[in-house]
């Protein structure tokens, strides 16, 4: 592989963003420069950032391929290759696809059958046949509130790249719903249940937790260990509930309801992830904590797109006008996510890293996708 060279850039590293070149060959980073532009046979970028691709640890987005609409299947060799176009057009060079393990078969209009292990084999036959443009990495969403989790892990194995594995526990009445209220919208507006079929709803869940809840957690807390999976919380909304993910081994806190749940996180050690469409939109949709509260109070780590591919740039730039650092705010999309997933070959602009590589432009305030590049190859 020829030698490329970029020059002319806004180049964010680690700690700063310097005017200078990039050299990559054979898809890693061979040479950081500052000062001058002319350089012979460069790709010039006429002042647009260049940053590490992104890295993105939980997104419900290849869901939403699979799944258009409620009751609607896609094949999923096209939804996979949508999602995984999506993505690279976002800047978003690895990604940790969230698949859900755990399913309802017989709960009142709301069930949801399994998926995750066919979904993931047609995953990474695509990835050994060089069809998918970044890189993928899967992510076990672990439903404890559900009747099979334990059998959909065991279907797992450290040959599958499982790298991370999170603890969801969509009992009603707690968590990202502990506003009965807020459930009742979003359930009955996406299954359209009835009032009476929404109460037996709430009742069967909380019958099934309260049978297989300490089972299954325990169960999971194994498959994480087997499998070599790094290990998240969900939807921490207490001090205690941080310190019961701690002592359990987690090491990411995936979206905190509440200010007391991300501050402990921090005091244990936990990295702190928050939603991009939290931050972009202002708010929860849930009415839970803020993203630029915790910001503004250090208290965040990481951000993840969630369900929009394209707040993802949009956050990690806000963050570097918010903290006035713009190194700082891209880090939370790229380095740290690299590095709290167990992955130290990307996420920065260094020597020796991983040529994936993103070409940032900024119009009217705005951050847009110019080109991605995935080990020095261009892949948008």
């Amino acid at each position: 592989m020829s030698k490329t060279i970029f020059t002319n850039a806004a180049i964010v590293l680690p700690d700063e963003v310097i005017h200078g070149s990039v050299a990559i060959e054979a898809g890693e980073i061979t040479d950081i420069s500052s000062g001058g532009t002319q350089v012979t046979g460069a790709h010039d970028l006429g002042g647009d950032y260049l940053m590490p691709g992104m890295v993105e640890l939980h997104t419900d987005n290849l869901e939403r391929h699979i799944q258009p609409r409620p009751k609607v299947a896609w094949p999923h060799m096209s939804a996979l290759i949508a999602h995984d176009a999506e993505l690279a057009a976002a800047g978003i060079t690895t990604v940790f696809d969230a698949m859900r393990v755990g399913s309802i078969l017989s709960g009142q209009g709301a069930d949801y059958g399994k998926y995750a292990r066919q979904l993931a084999t047609e995953l990474l036959e695509m990835r050994e046949k060089d069809v998918l443009r970044i890189s993928h990495f899967l992510h076990l969403r672990a439903e404890i509130c559900s009747e099979t989790l334990l059998d959909e892990l065991d279907e797992f194995g450290p040959e599958d790249r499982v790298r991370i594995l999170s603890l969801m526990d969509h009992t009603p009445g707690q968590r990202q719903f502990r506003d009965i209220s807020k459930l009742k919208e979003y359930v009955c507006g996406k299954h359209g249940l009835s009032d009476a079929e929404f109460e037996q709803h709430v009742d069967d869940r909380r019958s099934l937790s309260a049978r297989l809840g300490a089972k299954h957690e325990a169960g999971a807390v194994a498959a994480a260990a087997r499998l070599g999976a790094v290990m998240a919380s969900h939807d921490d909304t207490t001090a205690e509930q941080a310190r019961v993910s701690a002592r359990l081994g987690v090491r990411l806190a995936e979206f905190p309801t509440t200010e007391e749940a991300a501050r402990e996180s921090r005091a244990q050690g936990l990295a702190t992830i928050m939603g991009g469409p939290n931050l972009v939109r202002g708010g929860s949709h849930s009415g839970n904590v803020a993203a630029s509260v915790l910001a503004e109070k250090d208290l965040l780590d990481i951000v993840s797109s969630d369900y929009i591919p394209g707040s993802l740039l949009a956050a990690g730039v806000m963050l570097g006008d918010l903290w006035d650092d713009m190194a700082r705010g891209i880090k939370t999309v790229t380095a740290n996510p690299a590095r709290f997933s167990g992955l130290d070959d990307r996420g920065e602009v260094r020597l020796g890293a991983r040529a994936d590589l993103l070409r940032m432009a900024r119009i009217e305030g705005t951050p847009v996708v110019r080109e991605t590049w995935v080990r020095g190859r261009r892949v948008c």
